[in-house]
């Protein structure tokens, strides 16, 4: 009796199994199925899934080594931050392309035979995709040279803000506003580019003041540089300035010159703070700020007689 119910499960193992070996055979005849070749490598559909799994841990991988770097090593040296992330970007580069060729490798693609496709890539290149080719570049000369790098305060074009991070395409720039921009690479490099925070951190601001040709020029002088010695964002070293820049229509410009460290994120609050205070300390001494007048003439013709 035992034996006749060890042959009955037998019997349906078997059955389970050609009928798993009739579903499945269609779909691994299909991933193995022969769509080109590369050289002596077979491409399939099953060789193609591996290819996509493998890129798509690859650049997790790197991603996260990346992350690894900056967080456990790279912030114990001395670098600054945006040394620290050109670094970091460009050991995951090196991690991607090291990668992409063991891959194409354990695959069985000798890469020699991509010359063919390495040439048509690049005729697109030449064409279609040199935007895209002109980016790239433009981050890795960006990365190597480091005109500009995270966290400095840029203007380009019409653009300002702090840069957040560089890509390989883009770099993101953040307003005062907190808008995030996008920016080409390409643009900070063919662009002229004012990058605020490349002199070691200090820089000059000019307030241009105008006030009328009557007033004591000494009082004027005075009453600016006091206000720019007691403001506690203007450095001592060097010292305030003022010059008289202009002899205009309705008054004389002077130009208020002061060298700060403190709002180079914020440089049109650091100058409203000081055209606030200019305002109120003109006041107090009487220094008058003229504005442009005009005055008209009418003249009447005189009324034609009737006969």
């Amino acid at each position: 009796m035992r034996g006749n119910v060890i042959f009955a499960g037998q019997g349906e193992l078997l059955e389970m199994k050609e009928l798993l070996n009739e579903y499945l055979n269609p779909l691994f005849q299909l991933l193995n199925y022969n769509l080109f070749a590369l050289g002596n490598a077979r491409i399939t559909p099953l060789s193609i899934l591996y290819i996509i799994v493998l890129i798509i841990g690859l650049f997790y991988l790197s991603s996260k080594l990346r992350s690894i770097l900056l967080a456990r090593l790279l912030t114990r040296t001395r670098l600054d931050r945006g040394a620290q992330q050109a670094i970091g970007t460009l050991i995951r580069y090196v991690v991607l392309f090291v990668g992409l060729l063991i891959i194409f490798q354990t695959v069985g693609i000798d890469l020699t035979t991509l010359n063919v496709l390495a040439g048509a890539v690049g005729i697109g290149v030449g064409f279609g995709l040199q935007n895209i080719a002109n980016n790239f570049i433009s981050g890795l000369i960006i990365l190597i040279e480091r005109p500009i790098k995270v966290g400095d305060r840029v203007e380009v074009n019409d653009v300002r803000g702090d840069i957040v991070s560089i890509g390989a395409r883009s770099t993101t720039v953040r307003s005062n506003d907190n808008i995030h921009i996008i920016v080409p690479n390409s643009k900070f490099i063919s662009e002229n580019v004012t990058n605020w925070s490349l002199g070691g951190g200090m820089v000059r601001f000019k307030i241009p003041v105008g006030v009328s040709y009557d007033v004591d020029l000494d009082l004027v002088t005075r009453v600016l540089l006091e206000i720019a010695e007691e403001n506690d964002e203007v450095l001592e070293t060097p010292p305030p300035s003022i010059r008289l820049t202009e002899l205009g229509a309705s008054a004389l410009t002077f130009e208020l010159r002061a060298w700060t460290s403190e709002r180079l994120n914020r440089p049109g609050l650091f100058a409203s703070d000081l055209n606030f205070e200019i305002v109120r300390r003109f006041r107090k001494h009487g220094i008058e700020m003229p504005f442009p007048q005009r005055d008209i003439h009418i003249k009447s013709q005189p009324s034609k007689s009737t006969a």
